[in-house]
């Protein structure tokens, strides 16, 4: 079977998911990993770092992972100033993200690559005819955190923000199975469309909600999607309308792993070769050229 493709067993995981309580998970989550008792917050810190190897202690602020109050402060730990650089002119567009690259291309016929043989819209993503509109032509890239990553989200170029709308949905998880399993995932999840207004124009940062996502925190806002604010119909937040933000600046966070996505109505950008599906990238580097 081509890995890009689904397979028996990730259509299995995908009805398994169909059963799960996903919302009563994620509240869940949201209690356990806001816990200050010591051995709750220290027992949920240890089997993480014991499960991904891979988690970079020496980048964060505070390197001692037992020195944070819950299990949430660590998960959403912040970088030394210097841990990352961001690469690239005033026009160019960078991660926003540490994570794995799922797809990027170019919007065309209102259609973007989700999986080999799965496409969704824009219009679906950003719950807005309007809004999709401006990105035809245009360019997206869709990134996935894994537990290991920093969970902090960035700006991949400056802007003001325009609107930033809440979207409710399912909370499937967004691992690559789930990925080739599930048509217009992204588009049914419960997730956070922030746009922009920049120097190359219209650019929107999709903050996608999976599976344990206990919420989706911005800068200006605070928690977008705490329990009891979860679901319902799409409602915008009035919160940090006009503030600009500079190239890199923090944007918010996720409580627990997820996936943004990133578009750009720009028909200009060009994307770096080096970045492609299953690539490992980092906060800063340079994504595409102007």
């Amino acid at each position: 079977m081509n890995p890009d493709e689904a397979g028996a067993s990730d259509r299995a995981f995908a009805l398994l998911q169909d059963l799960l309580p996903q919302h009563a998970l994620s509240r869940l989550m949201h209690r356990i990993a806001r816990s200050t008792t010591p051995l709750v917050r220290d027992t949920l810190i240890r089997a993480v770092l014991r499960g991904y190897p891979q988690i970079e202690m020496r980048d964060a602020a505070q390197p001692d992972p037992l020195a944070y109050p819950s299990f949430n402060a660590f998960f959403t730990r912040a970088l030394r100033a210097d841990a990352r650089v961001v690469e690239g002119g005033a026009g160019d567009l960078v991660s926003p993200v540490d994570g794995t690259v799922s797809q990027l291309g170019q919007v065309s016929a209102g259609q973007m690559l989700q999986a080999k043989g799965v496409h969704y819209t824009p219009a679906a993503l950003l719950a807005d005819e309007a809004a999709a509109a401006r990105y035809e032509g245009g360019a997206f890239a869709c990134i996935y955190l894994a537990p290991y990553n920093y969970h902090r989200i960035h700006m991949p170029l400056a802007g003001r923000l325009l609107a930033t709308r809440y979207v409710p949905g399912a909370l499937y998880s967004v691992s690559a199975s789930t990925v080739r399993a599930i048509p217009g995932l992204f588009a049914r999840n419960e997730r956070v469309v922030c746009e922009f207004d920049t120097a190359i124009g219209p650019m929107a940062m999709v903050l996608v909600g999976a599976l344990f996502v206990g919420s989706i925190e911005t800068v200006y806002a605070g928690e977008i999607n705490p329990p009891g604010a979860r679901g319902g119909v799409v409602r915008s937040v009035a919160d940090g309308v006009g503030t600009e933000f500079a190239k890199g600046a923090e944007l918010g966070r996720f409580n627990m792993g997820s996936t943004v996505i990133l578009l750009a109505a720009s028909a200009a950008l060009r994307f770096s070769d080096r970045f492609g599906p299953g690539a490992a990238v980092r906060l800063g580097q340079l994504l595409a050229r102007a």
